[in-house]
């Protein structure tokens, strides 16, 4: 009789501006890279990744889910604890799960959420440099969230996908999308089924085209229309980009589901 595949699901939690972004890559500073290498040395064998959704340089998370098969017996715990006490500060397993082998971290995915936070003040941020984006130009945040309520819904997001997007579709559904402001703090959330690459970094820097005055309200309808992402603003920087949900079917109750982040001397739950 052969060796028993399991099949584990895990949640972890980044700082981005740690690694060279999610997928594995050659020279080995990726999340991929790092966890996997300390899954292999509790496994006794080499294990392989498979993520929600891969982050680029500097994008953080602090509710990635990510699943692997290993035919090594362990307990649940040796995957959180085991596991972290190999990786550097800047990774952390949250939770282990033991799953059927229908679970796949990517394609059962049914949400993904993010969050981007920025500062907007005169001055840029010291202690969280790195954490949060920046913006010096006062920001009209009521602008800002009237211009984000026209993403939602079922669109065409071509405007803000970047030129190497490898995904087969630009169309995704947008459940959500709010801008709030904390003091200097402007929140973006957003929440759908799928995003294209770049895709939030470039909504985000619309939005700010908006919130300085520069393009009207309806800018971001006309930018959704047009479908060519030349009319749209740059890419904005990776500092303050955080996934921060990934939601499953029902039959899969997985641990720290949906978690919002909260950074030191900024509480955003």
């Amino acid at each position: 009789m052969g060796a028993v595949v399991v099949r584990i699901a895990i949640g972890v939690e980044y700082a981005g501006d740690a690694f060279c972004g999610w997928q594995s890559q050659v020279h080995g500073r990726t999340v991929q890279d790092v966890l996997e290498r300390a899954l292999s040395e509790i496994a006794a064998v080499p294990v392989r990744l498979h993520c929600a959704g891969r982050t680029d340089t500097g994008v953080h998370a602090s509710a990635q889910v990510a699943h692997f098969d290993t035919v090594a017996s362990r307990p649940v715990t040796a995957w959180v604890r085991g596991v972290n006490a190999l990786l550097p500060p800047a990774v952390v397993v949250r939770w282990a799960a033991a799953v059927d082998e229908t679970f796949h971290a990517r394609f059962l995915a049914t949400e993904r959420q993010y969050r981007y936070i920025l500062h907007n003040a005169a001055t840029r941020p010291a202690m969280l440099a790195g954490r949060v984006g920046w913006f010096h130009v006062p920001l009209d945040e009521v602008r800002m969230a009237e211009a984000a309520e026209c993403l939602v819904g079922t669109h065409d997001f071509s405007s803000f996908r970047a030129a190497g997007c490898q995904s087969k579709t630009p169309v995704r559904v947008m459940h959500e999308a709010r801008v709030t402001r904390q003091g200097e703090y402007l929140l973006f959330d957003f929440r759908a089924n799928g995003f294209l690459h770049h895709m939030i970094r470039n909504l985000v820097g619309a939005l700010i085209y908006v919130g300085k005055g520069r393009y009207p309200v309806d800018w971001m309808r006309a930018l959704l229309e047009a479908r060519d992402r030349s009319h749209a603003a740059p890419t904005f920087t990776p500092d303050g980009l955080y996934l921060c949900g990934v939601c499953y079917p029902p039959r899969w109750s997985l641990p720290g589901d949906g978690r919002i982040i909260a950074l030191p001397q900024l509480p955003l739950t």
